[in-house]
């Protein structure tokens, strides 16, 4: 800790969020750079806490504290290689992160936590611009052929990590461009594709293969992949959405989040998306159902298309503005959240249930919803409808982004055999084998629908699996000691 008192003496800050009425009107990043001697001193903050908790509250292991106090000594190429001992990618988690070690730092118990996440983020920036980035391809080649399927955080990860082994490590992504939810489910304002492209030029010039319009089980035999690689690791993420099969779902209008989203990406790669394919919310009533992160990108999206009028629903109640006795420090806490895109606008609306889609000539018009109690039964709470509270909401487009329910099983893994487990889920034992010799998974196909940490995190540890399979022992990092740690109660 460089500074002792740095946590008495300055106050947190992050950086500032271009005008609302300018970024409107692009698809660019929303943050403004952040000034390095500001951050130096925002590292400082971290002070000598004896068991830092940031380390169980990121997915990954982050040395936090370690990189924290380099960046505030000026010390930013060891710092740089400090956080790329634990992870791949920081670029990506330093922008889309929802950063669980800020909610389990031991500071924020009575005060403001340190701002890891824009550290983690400045560090990799410094980096790439003073050129410390560079591909590091294997000294030796082991011979081995491993196939990955899946380009998402994952599947980058496990690639990565292998190819650092000296394994021949083939990428295959059945769209047209590399980086799955990072490419097409990622909106342009939270993250720019160039990015993305830049640490898959590193990738390519360190070995590693990509090959896009690839769909395993379909024009990509598995019995080829079987027959031509040691081994194959399966990171398709859990791509089933949850549906809302409620009458008036067949009118034109309703759409998964998944299906609008790419299109947006895709017209600012620079593709020709024609009209009568292209998903808009100009000039339209909106509704997005779902208060997560997929919802809040819809959110984004449609205000830059120039809707008329969005609102966003909830199943859920509205959240509390603090921790609660129910979330005690340091698990991640359930509390109000507010993304650039609702400081964009629109309203926000909780503990609402959709009862019906209705239209006129098979177009949407407007949703019929009801409003919610949610009541203990026995210490688990359930959700009465409240007489009487019946409601319209006006729309013509309705985008549902409720999350996911599993990986796909058609094709692929009904095509390799693999056993699945109750959650559809592609069932695997501790060294990420699946039910099939020489097949691996990783990431969502694996623990179901995530943080993008957990996936990089499965990916590494899932490449230590593959290593030890084909050359008997692993010299690959390994922090096997998340394993049974459970996403859902807390991170």
């Amino acid at each position: 800790m460089g500074k002792p008192d740095g946590f008495l003496e300055i106050n947190r800050e992050t950086p500032s969020r271009r005008p609302v009425e300018e970024r409107l009107h692009d698809y660019h990043e929303v943050y403004k750079p952040f000034p390095e001697l500001k951050l130096m001193e925002q590292g400082a903050r971290c002070m000598d806490c004896g068991v830092p908790f940031c380390h169980t509250g990121c997915p990954l292991g982050n040395i936090i504290p370690d990189w924290n106090d380099l960046v505030y000594r000026g010390r930013w190429e060891e710092a740089i290689r400090r956080l790329h001992a634990t992870n791949n990618f920081p670029e990506f988690t330093g922008r889309l992160c929802p950063a669980p070690c800020e909610e389990a730092c031991v500071l924020g118990i009575n005060a403001p936590p340190v701002t890891i996440k824009n550290i983690e983020q400045s560090i990799i920036e410094k980096a790439f611009a003073e050129g410390w980035v560079v591909p590091e391809p294997p000294e030796r080649r082991s011979g081995k052929k491993v196939a990955v399927i899946g380009s998402g955080p994952a599947g980058l990860a496990a690639a990565q990590q292998l190819n650092r082994a000296g394994h021949w490590v083939t990428v295959f992504e059945r769209a047209d461009r590399i980086g799955g939810l990072l490419r097409y489910g990622i909106p342009e304002f939270k993250m720019e594709k160039k990015i993305l492209d830049r640490r898959l030029q590193i990738m390519e010039a360190e070995g590693i293969t990509f090959k896009t319009n690839a769909n395993v089980g379909g024009n990509v035999a598995v019995a080829d992949l079987q027959r031509d690689f040691d081994a194959i690791v399966l990171a398709g993420g859990s791509t089933l959405p949850r549906d809302l099969p409620i009458p008036g779902r067949d009118l034109d209008g309703v759409h998964f989040a998944m299906d609008f989203l790419p299109l947006q990406n895709k017209k600012c790669e620079g593709d020709n998306i024609p009209d009568a394919k292209f998903i808009t919310g100009k000039d339209k009533d909106v509704v997005i159902i779902g208060g997560g992160d997929t919802g809040a990108d819809c959110l984004g999206t449609v205000h830059r298309h120039g809707c008329k009028n969005v609102v966003q629903l909830e199943l859920l109640p509205k959240p509390p503005d603090k921790r609660d006795i129910t979330m005690p420090w340091p698990y991640w806490p359930t509390v109000m959240r507010t993304s650039s895109a609702h400081e964009e606008g629109g309203a926000r609306d909780f503990s609402v249930l959709t009862k019906e889609f209705v239209g006129s000539n098979g177009k949407l018009e407007k949703l019929h919803c009801v409003r919610l109690e949610w009541v203990s039964d026995n210490g688990r709470y359930i959700m009465k409808e409240i007489p009487g509270s019946d409601f319209d909401i006006p729309a013509q487009l309705v985008l549902l982004a409720m999350g996911f329910i599993s990986p796909e099983t058609k094709g692929m893994v009904e095509q390799l055999g693999c056993k699945l487990d109750p959650r559809s889920n592609v069932q695997a034992d501790d060294n990420y084998m699946t039910s099939v010799d020489g097949v691996f998974v990783a990431g969502d196909m694996r623990r179901g629908q995530s943080l993008i940490v957990w996936a990089i995190w499965e990916g590494r540890e899932c490449a230590v699996g593959v290593d030890r399979y084909l050359m008997g022992y692993s010299d690959l990092p390994s922090n096997p000691q998340l394993l049974g740690r459970d996403v859902r109660a807390g991170v």
